[in-house]
C-alpha cells in the first residue's frame, strides 16, 4: 500500500474525503426513491407501446394492474385478442419492474 509521501513524490495529491462531499454522489438504482423507477420504467413502455402506457396509467393501484401486465408478458397479447410478435427486452424489463413496484402497494 503506498503512503501518502509516496504519492507526493509521483505528484498525486493525497485524497481527503469531506463526509459532506458524499452526499453529491449519484445515488444507486436500488436506492432511488419508487417513483422515480415507477417513472423512468413508464418513460421506456410510453416510448415503444403508448397505447399500453396509457392502459397501466388507468389500471395502476387496481388489482387488476398486475393481472393485466403478467398477462401481456406471458401471453403475447394485450388481453384484448391482439396479438403481438414480442416486447423488446428493455419494454419487457419496464413491465416487470412495474410489477414489483405495484405489489409494495398491497
Amino acid at each position: 500500500m503506498a503512503t501518502s509521501g509516496k504519492n507526493e513524490a509521483l505528484g498525486f495529491p493525497t485524497l481527503k474525503w469531506e463526509e459532506d462531499e458524499l452526499d453529491t454522489r449519484p445515488m444507486p438504482l436500488h436506492e432511488l426513491p419508487r417513483q422515480v423507477g415507477i417513472d423512468n420504467a413508464m418513460a421506456i413502455i410510453a416510448k415503444h407501446h403508448e397505447r399500453i402506457a396509457k392502459a397501466i396509467t388507468i389500471f395502476w393501484g387496481t388489482r387488476d394492474c398486475v393481472e393485466y401486465i403478467e398477462k401481456m408478458v406471458l401471453s403475447g397479447g394485450d388481453g384484448l385478442g391482439n396479438n403481438r410478435i414480442g416486447f423488446k427486452p428493455e419494454v419487457v424489463s419496464a413491465l416487470l419492474s412495474l410489477v414489483s413496484l405495484h405489489q409494495l402497494d398491497k
